[in-house]
């Protein structure tokens, strides 16, 4: 038999409680968990799990009906967008003559745009993987490094936290720099 609305009430109330409480750092063998109604601690554990899954439950269906309504909004666009990018305009010189036939590159943007938001919004795209290498596109080789070693790599390739006052090729570098004093 279904819980009447006032029962549903009782439950969410009880958990928001409990929910409280045990974020407050109170233990489910406490007094105060126990006069929300609960047995025992075993009962009380068990709702607290009820109720967080029931709001995760709730969470996804949210986000569910918010992916939706983008993709739908996402259509939209597309379809305005698409046959603008698809299908050549004449281009007209002066004379107002017909010189060629051309696709509208900015409308080809959006439609690129609108699909990476869509890949984006649903997870399609893969994860980028990055690989570092060592020498010949081999494994980069590891071992025990001595201090006077990991010192002459930080000469060789400069300390990282220091900015070079020349250029590599040994001229001053102000000119280049000046982007950087602003900032």
């Amino acid at each position: 038999m279904p819980h009447s609305r006032a029962e549903l009430a009782e439950v969410a109330k009880r958990r928001a409680d409990l929910i409280r409480l045990r974020r407050a750092g109170i233990a489910f063998d406490d007094p105060q968990i126990r006069d929300l109604g609960y047995k025992t601690r075993g009962h009380a554990s068990k709702d607290l799990i009820r109720a967080l899954q029931q709001n995760r439950d709730e969470e996804a269906a949210e986000a569910g009906v918010y992916r939706q309504q983008e993709n739908e909004r996402l259509d939209s666009l597309l379809e305005a967008a698409w046959p603008l990018a698809t299908t050549p305009s004449p281009v007209f010189n002066k004379e107002g003559d017909v010189v060629a036939h051309e696709i509208n590159l900015k409308a080809v943007d959006t439609v690129l745009k609108l699909m990476d938001r869509r890949a984006k919004l649903n997870g399609l795209d893969m994860p980028v993987k990055a690989e570092l290498s060592g020498p010949g596109g081999g494994a980069v080789p590891v071992g025990p490094v001595a201090i006077a070693e990991l010192r002459a790599l930080i000469q060789t390739a400069g300390d990282p936290d220091s900015e070079p006052d020349t250029a590599p090729d040994g001229s001053d570098d102000d000119a280049t720099n000046d982007d950087h004093d602003d900032a």
